[in-house]
């Protein structure tokens, strides 16, 4: 897809990220080309993955969530044992507090963000995530502040640049 983006699908994503509730026509109008054009267009971007959504986005802080922390955890690759990044990562999508989760390289094998309602709360969290047996070691990390928050628009303004 980074090849065959346009000027106009740019000017698109960039449009929908502002407003993501503006109707297709009004869309059109904006940028100067046909509803079709637009429509056209954005199947291409959903098609190919590009565009994955049009949900609102949220606010943790805003639902009661103000900590935000970063775990490493350690686990058990033996899957025959519980163990293994599936396993785990299914444990993990089954904390509302854990926002994201992800196996990398380096200390650790996944990293997860998570959130609560205070620091006390996440060490509740922190012991509900180590619930699992396949776990055999976590660091935490606490967030104080967002210096830059999570944004894929400046991909979009570089892609074919």
């Amino acid at each position: 897809m980074e090849d065959e983006m346009d000027d106009l699908d740019r000017r698109l994503i960039e449009l929908f990220a502002a407003e993501p509730r503006i109707a297709v026509l009004e869309a059109s109008r904006r940028l100067g080309v046909a509803r079709g054009t637009v429509q056209a267009r954005l199947d291409k971007l959903e098609s190919t993955g590009v565009v994955t959504g049009y949900g609102p986005d949220l606010s943790p802080e805003a639902l009661g969530y103000p900590v935000t922390a970063f775990l490493t955890l350690e686990i058990r690759q033996e899957a025959a044992a519980g163990g293994g990044h599936d396993a785990v990562g299914a444990h993990l999508a089954a904390i509302p507090e854990v926002l994201e989760a992800h196996t990398i390289t380096g200390a650790g094998d996944l990293m997860a963000r998570v959130v609560a309602r205070s620091n006390t709360d996440l060490q509740r969290v922190i012991d509900r995530v180590l619930a699992a047996p396949a776990i055999t070691r976590s660091s935490t990390v606490i967030a104080l502040e967002t210096q830059v928050p999570y944004r894929v628009l400046p991909l979009v303004r570089q892609a074919g640049a």
